[in-house]
């Protein structure tokens, strides 16, 4: 028999040897199950620990790879790089070795464009200020021109066939009346009524100084155009009768106041006719009394010589001597007068010979404002491919250009 004590109420119990065997046998199977379990966790938490560690190792060493494929990766991407950076810089330097001679050509067309731009420029400017300048100068000429051939034609205007309602003869007769008290108040003007020699001239004009010595004397005849045939007379067709109505009367000059020949340029001022006939002229009518003036003051400069030699002849004295210089100084001044009436007359053919040129300078200076305006437009559409089109060189630099440009 065999006795087991109660652990808590202390009492003995008495049992057989098989249920002691039994009651053993669970409590040692008990206590193998409980450290057996106790084994197992023990086993279970020793293997969690060592996986645990073996991630940790497995963590590290995979960290630790991760690492160094990424250094790697790094460093071969940064020999790549290198590597795309010389190739990169290769190909800069080859394209701009290639490029630079087509840019050095180019450039140098841009700047001679550009030069030439700036010359056309430059041109077109001084071209335009210059043919502003002579517009101005040619307009400013040609108005004054037209102005003085409007006051011509306002003056032949009023000196007409019917002047203020009166003949020629009239005209000129009224002209002087306005200047006698003044310029002339001791001089004789009057119509030529003495037609005894069978023919007369119009006027005569004489004047004599206190001694009553006669100076001057001037035959006038008036010829109108309006007063003639209709056939048209010419000047020279009155001189030979002027010349013996002259002769007649004792006049020393003789002036032939005509409107005959308008047109011309020879009796446009004073002409003298003296190559035809000895100290004769012919004048427009606005001419009339500057030709009684200048020869009246031609004659009183020889007036003191006309007193000397009148009182030379009183005291019997040889005076051929001074007729001489008389005649002299008369032919001096006749010669002197000629000169300046050719001086006068060519003056005045000269200034209507620049009429026309001006005229025709002024026509020629509107055409070429035309030419100007084409000029102008042409340089406008002036372009590089233009430039180029009959330039097979340059035209292909430019396209390949293009091209590397692209």
């Amino acid at each position: 028999m065999n006795s087991i004590e109660c652990p808590h109420c202390k009492q003995n119990f008495e049992l057989e040897g098989a249920g002691y065997a039994s009651i053993v046998q669970q409590v040692r199977s008990a206590e193998f199950e409980a450290d057996l379990q106790r084994r197992l966790a023990e086993r279970d938490a020793v293997h969690v620990k060592e996986v645990e560690l073996a991630k940790s190792v497995v963590t590290q060493e995979k960290d630790k790879e991760f690492a160094d494929k990424n250094q790697q990766i790094q460093r071969l991407k940064t020999e790549l790089k290198a590597a795309q950076d010389a190739k990169d810089m290769a190909v800069k330097l080859a394209v701009a070795e290639a490029k630079s001679p087509l840019e050095t050509a180019i450039n140098e067309l841009k700047n001679e464009v550009g030069k030439a731009d700036m010359e056309r420029q430059l041109l077109e400017k001084t071209l335009s200020e210059k043919h502003q300048g002579e517009l101005a100068v040619k307009d400013k000429i040609i108005q004054m021109k037209d102005d003085e051939i409007e006051l011509r034609k306002d003056m032949k205007m009023k000196l007409s066939t019917k002047m203020l309602g009166e003949t020629l003869e009239q005209h000129c007769e009224l002209e002087f009346n306005k200047l006698r008290p003044t310029a002339f108040p001791h001089a004789y003007f009057e119509k030529d009524n003495d037609a005894s020699e069978g023919t007369k001239g119009d006027y005569i004009f004489r004047e004599a100084d206190a001694n009553d010595v006669e100076y001057i004397s001037i035959m006038f005849e008036m010829k109108n155009e309006g007063e003639t045939t209709k056939s048209k007379k010419k000047n020279e067709d009155f001189l030979e009768k002027l010349d013996k109505d002259r002769r007649a009367k004792g006049c020393e000059y003789a002036v032939l106041v005509s409107m005959l020949e308008p047109d011309n340029e020879l009796y446009n001022g004073i002409a003298d006719m003296s190559h035809r006939y000895e100290k004769m002229y012919v004048v427009r009518p606005q001419f009339f009394i500057p030709i009684i003036t200048l020869l009246r003051n031609a004659a009183q400069k020889s007036l003191a010589v006309r007193n000397e030699l009148a009182l030379i002849k009183s005291q019997n004295v040889d005076i051929e001597h001074f007729e001489e210089d008389l005649m002299d100084f008369q032919k001096k001044f006749s010669r002197n007068y000629d000169l300046a009436s050719k001086q006068f007359m060519e003056a005045i053919k000269r200034i209507d010979k620049s009429i026309d040129e001006l005229q025709k300078t002024k026509e020629q200076l509107l055409k070429s404002e035309n030419n100007y305006r084409l000029a102008n437009d042409k340089a406008q559409d002036l372009s590089v491919k233009k430039l180029t089109r009959n330039n097979p060189t340059m035209r292909a630099k430019f396209e390949a250009l293009d091209q590397d440009e692209d």
